[in-house]
């Protein structure tokens, strides 16, 4: 089936219906490449009176652990290699409390611009939530670099859309502009662009935020 973006006139958006096939493809692709890492899931959140809205909802992984900048394991993982961690107490005293930061992402569409938007929280492992300059230390320096200097792409804070309660997101002002360029040009007229919007835009915007990005992601589906 074609999709419903035009390409000769595409403008780095998506329609609700491609996100939700877009959706669809990325989840494969993530766990195609390495099924061992944390894997995306969708949450769907019904709209009252609309039940046609596939993109009603969010893809989410939660509970993946941040020892330092460089490393990432989810909540069934060990972070200290092929040791059996019997418990969170185990942990705490192996690397100390205040080393281990815990974070949750979501993959939420802007009805407004169009566009995917990620949005994230960090807490300590006692669930104290993380602030501003807490998040900006466990970010590679470059990545922290390009937020402050960048101005299409800035971190701010704000009301989840469906959670309704204070997350860090990545403002999307400009997400359609760079992706135009990115995957713009070089998508074949034989190949819908949905069904890799999401794995080119989280090769960009994970690693805004730290996220690691497995390295098959970045290759042509």
């Amino acid at each position: 089936m074609q999709s419903e973006t035009s390409a000769r006139q595409w403008d780095g958006t998506l329609s609700p219906n491609d996100f939700n096939s877009s959706v669809a493809a990325f989840c494969e692709r993530w766990k195609e490449v390495n099924d061992s890492l944390p894997q995306w899931l969708w949450e769907p959140f019904p709209v009252v009176g609309d039940s046609s809205c596939n993109a009603a909802g969010y893809l989410t992984m939660e509970n993946v652990y941040h020892q330092n900048a460089s490393e990432e394991v989810s909540h069934e993982e060990s972070i200290l290699g092929d040791e059996d961690l019997s418990d969170d107490a185990t942990l705490v005293q192996s690397c100390g409390k205040d080393d281990i930061h815990v974070y949750d992402y979501h993959i939420v569409y802007s009805f407004n611009f169009r566009v995917p938007v990620l949005y994230f929280r960090g807490y300590r492992l006692d669930g104290c939530p993380l602030k501003l300059e807490d998040i900006e230390k466990d970010l590679p320096a470059y990545s922290l670099k390009g937020l402050r200097e960048s101005k299409w792409t800035f971190m701010t804070q704000e009301d989840h859309p469906y959670l309704r309660r204070p997350w860090y997101t990545l403002h999307p002002c400009g997400t359609s502009d760079w992706l135009k360029v990115l995957i713009g040009s070089n998508a074949a007229n034989n190949q819908p662009r949905p069904l890799h919007y999401l794995s080119a835009w989280l090769s960009v915007v994970g690693q805004a935020v730290g996220l690691r990005i497995p390295l098959g992601l970045y290759k042509s589906q």
